[in-house]
């Protein structure tokens, strides 16, 4: 099965071992879109803190380097394990790893050693796919074991990897003595039943608070959730900028009013030039949530109107600090980057007429030229965000 017809939602979430300031688990992935192929590994390095932590990123870098590169897993899994520290008083050198590969056919292959086994969610059942034990013969250790597992995904899976935060939160209480991890699978289902269309994002992050709620709220160990989720596709449209040549302005409407998903226009001009050939009106906002920046404004067919160049430059700068958490902030750019984060195809439009405002010499260069920031913010959601970008200039 060909999954470019599908998006793959990869989203994690994480807290801390009670009392610590550093994570020892470490999450990584990448999209590779000129091979529609999604990569991500979940490290768990020994021990807690900033050890634990170096362990983690440590494996977990040269998991996705190795994997992408399509290293054979044996010379993987030897070479990460002959270059970790060696932990002075346990005298080995350890972190867990889980890595998943699914490639443009939706085949997917997960490698694990030593987490948690993962867990497929498929038709709100359990999935459990054929499993590979495959032994690593290591000098002055004992021989260590990976399982290899190879599937198929199909539209709606949840695949779900978690350090032993999750898996062991609640040991040794009364109605969990050996931890949570057979109850995982339920409370997932569970959560699926309650919201079929509940984001890896969200999934992830109750998973990891309920853990925490297992242990008193007092999390016992550090602490990660990864859910990937394969789903149609949420699509994002955002026009910025007048066309370069006026007779294409009714080119440019037509776009607007044809594309299926969410419409963003950036822009006092080019929301004009396309009110004008829909026929419509914008309506302009007097809500002011942002100081910095001129409200928003409405019109039919469109979600959301802003200011252009102002407006797409703090988009840029909210981009690059907005982390995996959430963001917090209000006024118009934030609500782009919440409908950026929140879609998986984006579509930008950019118009390449020169608006004579922007040229004071006095305004930073990155807010003057329009197409240098759209670029800017296309190379962050692909890279940070692992969103499918396209750009068209007009």
């Amino acid at each position: 099965m060909e999954h470019s017809r599908y998006n793959i939602e990869v989203e994690y979430f994480q807290k801390n071992k009670h009392g610590n300031h550093v994570c020892g688990d470490h999450f990584v992935s990448k999209k590779i879109q000129n091979e529609n192929r999604v990569v991500a590994v979940l490290s768990d390095g020994l021990g807690s803190g900033i050890k634990a932590s170096v362990l983690a990123s440590m494996t977990a870098s040269m998991a996705l380097h190795f994997t992408l590169k399509n290293e054979p897993i044996v010379r993987t899994a030897k070479t990460i394990m002959a270059t970790l520290p060696e932990d002075k008083y346990r005298k080995i050198s350890y972190a867990t790893f889980s890595i998943i590969d699914i490639n443009s056919f939706g085949e997917a292959k997960v490698i694990e050693y030593d987490n948690p086994n993962f867990l497929i969610i498929r038709d709100r059942k359990v999935y459990s796919p054929h499993k590979e034990k495959m032994i690593i013969k290591r000098e002055k250790l004992s021989d260590a074991k990976m399982f290899i597992s190879k599937f198929n995904i199909r539209k709606e899976d949840r695949i779900i990897f978690f350090s032993d935060g999750v898996s062991q939160s609640g040991m040794g209480s009364a109605t969990m003595p050996f931890g949570w991890y057979d109850k995982v699978s339920d409370f997932v289902i569970n959560e699926i039943e309650k919201d079929p269309y509940i984001s890896a994002k969200t999934l992830a992050n109750k998973i990891v608070h309920r853990a925490e709620r297992n242990d008193g709220l007092k999390l016992k160990d550090d602490t990660t959730c990864n859910v990937i989720y394969v789903r149609n596709p949420r699509n994002l449209l955002v026009c910025t900028g007048p066309p370069y040549e006026e007779d294409k302005d009714k080119q440019l409407a037509d776009l607007v009013k044809s594309f299926d998903g969410k419409k963003i226009i950036c822009g006092g001009t080019t929301s004009s030039i396309i009110a004008r050939e829909l026929k419509e009106e914008v309506e302009v906002g007097l809500d002011i949530t942002d100081r910095s920046l001129p409200p928003a404004s409405k019109m039919r067919g469109v979600d959301l109107i802003t200011e252009g160049i102002l407006t797409i430059g703090k988009v840029a700068e909210l981009l690059e600090k907005t982390d995996y958490k959430g963001l917090y902030d209000k006024g118009p750019a934030a609500d782009i980057v919440r409908m950026l984060l929140g879609s998986d195809k984006i579509n930008f439009i950019v118009g390449t007429r020169i608006n004579n405002a922007h040229q004071d010499p006095n305004l930073p260069v990155e807010l003057e030229i329009r197409r240098i920031v759209i670029k800017k913010i296309k190379r962050i959601l692909e890279d940070k965000f692992l969103k499918e970008v396209e750009l068209k200039f007009i």
